[in-house]
């Protein structure tokens, strides 16, 4: 399951994101606040304890963006840079740019990084991820290189973004399939998969991460890796034929607190 997002509102979503990084940083990493200030749309960084990461408003005609710093630490950071970039997308997304001036919506704050369970909310992620990874020089940063962890993370440093972000770009653009999966509280929140992995089925929401996986022993045992682990197709997919009761995956697992992010990928 992607998330709530069809192909074709992805691809929708890609092309105007990549469209407004062509046009405002066309040979350099993107840089939200020059994107705004284009655009006349002011901005401001500041305490708001933990009522939001970011927010929106239009007001006599303007808009203007808040940046939580209680909860983003600094303007510089890759959880700051995506939700400027979030925020961006409530603005250049017509429907929500519509609504917000029309009054149909009041101001607009958010949760980003893919926390939220809000399809408008999904889509300025989207939009946000695609904006700061444009879609043919992240294409191009990954042609004929081979998959690992590693690269998730070279990529990531480059673009300034976070390792959820990127990794999700990549499943949807990249050149190997990979699945990611994210758990809280010891079940699974979600899961992005490249259209092309072998295996969609696997233990959702209600139940709880399988224990034989390198997610399953944080959550259970407290154990953290440091290094990719091996796991088999029986560990985290349901319906597994016998010829692939064997097969082997690698799990790299990130946890934080009662959260952890995993990146799945065959070799």
């Amino acid at each position: 399951m992607n998330k709530y997002l069809s192909l074709h509102r992805k691809k929708e979503l890609s092309d105007l994101a990549e469209f407004i990084a062509n046009s405002y940083c066309p040979d350099n990493v993107i840089n939200p606040e020059y994107i705004a200030t284009k655009n006349s749309i002011s901005f401001c960084y500041g305490n708001y304890e933990q009522y939001f990461d970011g927010m929106i408003e239009h007001l006599n005609s303007k808009f203007h963006i808040y940046l939580n710093i209680d909860r983003l630490k600094h303007s510089h950071t890759v959880r700051c840079r995506f939700t400027f970039a979030h925020e961006l997308g409530h603005y250049f997304i017509d429907e929500h740019r519509n609504a917000l001036s029309s009054g149909l919506v009041p101001a607009h704050s958010s949760f980003t990084n893919f926390s939220s369970d809000k399809y408008v909310e999904w889509e300025a992620d989207y939009f946000a991820s695609s904006l700061l990874m444009p879609k043919e020089r992240f294409r191009k940063d990954c042609f004929k290189k081979k998959f690992s962890f590693l690269l998730l993370d070279q990529l990531a440093k480059k673009y300034q973004t976070s390792l959820t972000s990127t990794a999700i770009k990549f499943a949807d653009i990249g050149t190997h399939p990979i699945l990611i999966i994210f758990g809280e509280d010891n079940k699974i929140k979600w899961y992005w998969t490249s259209e092309d992995f072998p295996f969609k089925s696997i233990l959702y929401n209600k139940y709880k991460i399988p224990e034989q996986t390198a997610m399953g022993e944080y959550f259970n045992k407290q154990k953290r890796y440091e290094k990719t682990q091996e796991v088999w197709a029986i560990d985290w997919f349901q319906n597994v034929s016998n010829s692939d009761t064997n097969r082997k995956f690698l799990e790299h697992c990130i946890p934080y607190k009662n959260q952890a992010l995993s990146i799945i990928w065959e070799e």
